[in-house]
């Protein structure tokens, strides 16, 4: 490239295969999708800023093996207040950055664009590269992306789970091998920042309030949702239960000739996959859908995916995982070879233990009320471990839902308010224990389960669910189950 062409802003740079030699890149956040963009882009001639509040040994052991190679790494109190001195063509913004960031804030003023890694990621991708399969929804996101992972690899296909799950998205898109398919798990936040997806299919499995201080509201936030559907190629699968989805996905800019196809827990449609007795069945990706129904798998091949079998969520993500993979070509066979054979992540409805006629479940994934509802639904006697920071969700309704499978409910997190008067109000005959938070996170947890175990009795099963966020007590809802699946190993003395 001759210095007239590194003077082109990137923005302005013909894509896909963006070619970003010379160009001035600012990376704000140094997280994992931060480090990988600095890698990424200075390995292609790149000139990069980075810049992350957090000082961490970790960050700054990280920031070193890049600042050998050139980059500019620039970490502790401070760095993050405003741009910094000289020209910057982008911003790749870390996810979690809010727009009102001074930083941020900064660069929309002086018309500097803003630009998630996903974004950065598709312009990078070389003609020809990996189809992306992509996938949002308050709930449900990383089970399906790993789900259509493995089906898609039982298929034979060169495929890997991106983005929020698995690798981040520009080494995905990147990857010198190649993939074949990606499949993207995307948040809103991933989303606001991104406008060019062109995914092959694409879909929204939940949205229900979540973020809003975010967003700033339940409108911004299902719209930032309602990106995943933009320039989708083949076909956008839309929640039938939820009416917000199909509106979202009627007021898309989809490619000419993409489909939309539903997707439920009823008797299926034309152009929908739904449930006939006990098979999963697909009316949308077959030659007369209007007379004919392909079997893809039956809920008894989804057995193992919950207590007492699959949770009716699970199966509706299932149905979700399937329908992407049939866009791309994924035979009946192999989807039903990749449900059997597929196991959820760790913290995700994951058995941990069974003893005594007791079954110890680990849901720390589920952060907010929807999460929690529908583990309350996978089994009908359930002592709750639950509590955290609940973002100010409303906790009422879900109390409601679940009083008549509760024995007994244990309550961890800073501030257990909310739970609490949800309880008294709908639930005052359940027993409730309160958990002292003045004590370390692995003291709290094995506390929670010691009181869990004296209220649960033969055919209980035992669900930490939290509905809240973990930040109050525990790093991230990894370490949250983590160490209750340590106290629950431990006090079954296996």
């Amino acid at each position: 490239m001759d210095a007239s062409q590194n003077r082109t802003p990137l923005a302005d740079r013909p894509w896909p295969g963006l070619d970003v030699s010379g160009a001035r890149i600012l990376v704000a956040g140094f997280g994992v999708s931060g480090y990988a963009v600095v890698d990424q882009t200075l390995q292609r001639g790149a000139h990069v800023v980075a810049v992350d509040g957090n000082d961490s040994p970790e960050n700054e052991e990280r920031a070193e093996i890049l600042r050998v190679l050139g980059a500019d790494i620039r970490l502790g109190a401070g760095t993050t207040e405003r741009l910094p001195d000289g020209d910057i063509d982008v911003v790749i913004t870390s996810p979690g950055w809010r727009p009102d960031q001074p930083l941020l804030a900064e660069a929309a003023q002086r018309g500097i664009p803003v630009w998630s890694e996903v974004e950065l990621a598709r312009r990078m991708q070389p003609e020809g590269g990996p189809a992306w399969l992509t996938v949002t929804g308050t709930n449900g996101k990383t089970t399906v992306v790993t789900m259509l992972e493995h089906i898609l690899r039982t298929a034979g296909i060169r495929a890997v789970a991106a983005g929020n799950v698995g690798l981040p998205v520009i080494e995905a898109a990147l990857d010198p091998i190649g993939f074949e398919v990606l499949a993207v798990e995307l948040s809103s936040f991933q989303l606001h920042w991104t406008q060019n997806l062109h995914a092959e299919a694409s879909c929204i499995l939940t949205i229900s309030d979540d973020h809003l201080d975010w967003h700033g509201g339940a409108d911004e936030y299902a719209a930032a949702k309602g990106r995943i559907y933009d320039q989708t190629i083949t076909a956008c699968l839309y929640n039938l239960h939820e009416d917000r989805t199909r509106t979202l996905l009627e007021e898309a800019d989809v490619v000419e000739g993409c489909r939309a196809i539903g997707v439920g827990l009823g008797t299926p449609g034309p152009s929908e996959l739904g449930i006939v007795d006990d098979l999963l069945v697909d009316r949308a990706f077959v030659p007369e859908r209007h007379r004919q129904a392909a079997e893809l798998t039956s809920l008894t091949d989804l057995a193992h995916l919950g207590p007492h079998g699959a949770p009716a969520h699970v199966v509706f993500n299932a149905l979700n995982a399937a329908g992407l993979a049939r866009a791309v070509g994924v035979e009946p066979a192999h989807i039903r070879d990749g449900l059997r054979t597929y196991s959820p992540g760790e913290h995700r409805i994951q058995v941990v233990h069974r003893s005594g006629g007791i079954t110890w479940v680990d849901d720390s994934k589920a952060t907010n009320p929807d999460a929690a509802r529908a583990a309350l639904a996978s089994a009908q006697s359930i002592v709750w471990i639950a509590g955290g920071d609940t973002k100010g969700a409303p906790i009422g309704d879900l109390v409601a839902g679940a009083v008549d499978c509760l024995r007994a409910v244990v309550l961890i997190g800073t501030d257990a308010t909310a739970f609490t008067d949800a309880l008294t109000e709908h639930a005052p005959s359940v027993p409730v224990v309160r958990i002292d938070p003045d004590q370390e996170a692995d003291s709290v947890m094995r506390a929670a389960v010691r009181a869990a175990r004296e209220h649960a009795a033969d055919d209980d099963v035992v669900l930490l669910a939290p509905a809240a966020a973990s930040i109050d007590q525990f790093r991230n809802y990894a370490e949250r189950g983590r160490l209750f699946q340590q106290a629950v190993l431990a006090e079954a003395g296996a």
